[in-house]
């Protein structure tokens, strides 16, 4: 089975910081981090493949990088954040324990499978697997949701902490978490943490974008109250309007900061006790934190959470759930909002590594 699930992976994967594909743009960087990673800035393909059976066998969570966004719309940029948020990680947080499985093969055009004809889908098979007649999905999209459909099928108790990318990157990562734990009779509740609800059904015709993966993602949770949201703020609705049509809970940030992060918590750690929820998987949007934190991403907005009030929650969360996925989201390191009063891309990768290593701390917090 792992040699199974391993060859998919050579198929499927590249290796970690390469799922954007350039020539020159950025190759500094991404050399960086493969000598970071392996010591060595040659044959990295051959490091990477050789380093996959040892990853697989490592309890420890496993990075997967989704460098898209075609699934954004508003500013694009979020592709670069696995390159930039890997290097982040390991030079501000060097004790925290994962292992790479690399990043998902993007072509940059392309967002689902099911948008694409039979044409286009031969053509980037001929370009991503040298065969025309490959069984193998070619959207970013749709290759997220096989390997993580193929991974927990092999190995049911593995982590994933998934970086994108735009928001829509959760939903493939967040449906195969979803469809794998109810196959193995876990009962799983989703923390989301944003400025936007992500509750569109659609927008300008394309039902899975960034600003619509919750609501699909819904069907597949045990009760769609089991979707939290918190940090809300920017929504030409109510959130009457969203708990009522999709009946999600909401924490709106306003109520946060009056109420306190801590308070907050306790309210979502009784539900979620009495609701026999198992296991947590939580997806943050960088915007859900205040724009002075968080500038360098595609919608950054004010009156948002603090990075401690964040942490806040998840530390409470995690204290009496096991988190088991989690994703960070729509870091755009190349789209600085505001030169001005703080130095960017680096105040927004900070915060999103210190977020993420917390989250990851998290997911080995219950490894045997």
């Amino acid at each position: 089975m792992t040699d199974n699930f391993i060859k998919l992976a050579k198929d499927l994967l590249c290796p970690p910081g390469d799922g954007v594909y350039t020539v020159n743009t950025a190759k500094e960087r991404k050399a960086h981090l493969h000598n970071k990673l392996y010591g060595t800035n040659e044959s990295i393909k051959e490091k990477w493949h050789n380093s996959l059976g040892d990853v697989l066998k490592n309890d420890a969570p496993l990075i997967l990088g989704v460098c898209s966004d075609t699934g954004g719309g508003i500013q694009r940029g979020a592709n670069w954040g696995p390159l930039f948020l890997r290097s982040t990680l390991l030079e501000e947080h060097p004790e925290v324990n994962y292992v790479d499985l690399g990043d998902v093969r993007v072509i940059p055009h392309l967002l689902h499978d099911k948008y694409l004809n039979e044409d286009t889908i031969k053509n980037c098979r001929r370009a991503l697997y040298s065969d025309e007649n490959s069984k193998h999905p070619v959207s970013a999209l749709s290759i997220t949701e096989t390997i993580c459909d193929e991974l927990y099928a092999a190995f049911p108790e593995k982590k994933v902490f998934g970086i994108g990318g735009d928001h829509s990157v959760s939903y493939p990562l967040v449906k195969s978490y979803l469809k794998a734990k109810k196959k193995q009779g876990i009962k799983a509740a989703i923390i989301h943490f944003d400025a936007h609800t992500d509750l569109l059904v659609e927008r300008l015709g394309i039902d899975i974008c960034f600003g619509s993966w919750c609501t699909h993602i819904i069907p597949f949770l045990n009760k769609a109250e089991h979707l939290i949201q918190l940090g809300i703020r920017s929504s030409g609705k109510d959130r009457s309007h969203w708990e009522n049509t999709f009946n999600v809970q909401q924490y709106w940030t306003q109520e946060i900061q009056e109420r306190g992060p801590a308070q907050i918590a306790e309210e979502v750690k009784k539900y979620l006790i009495e609701e026999k929820i198992d296991e947590l998987y939580v997806s943050f949007d960088i915007d859900a934190l205040d724009e002075k934190y968080a500038s360098a991403t595609g919608t950054p907005e004010p009156g948002g959470l603090a990075p401690d009030q964040a942490i806040t929650i998840i530390k409470l969360l995690a204290s009496e759930f096991k988190i088991t996925g989690a994703d960070m989201v729509e870091i755009a390191p190349l789209v600085c909002a505001d030169h001005v009063t703080h130095p960017e891309p680096h105040t927004t990768l900070s915060v999103g590594a210190a977020i993420s290593a917390h989250l990851i701390e998290a997911m080995n917090s219950g490894n045997s």
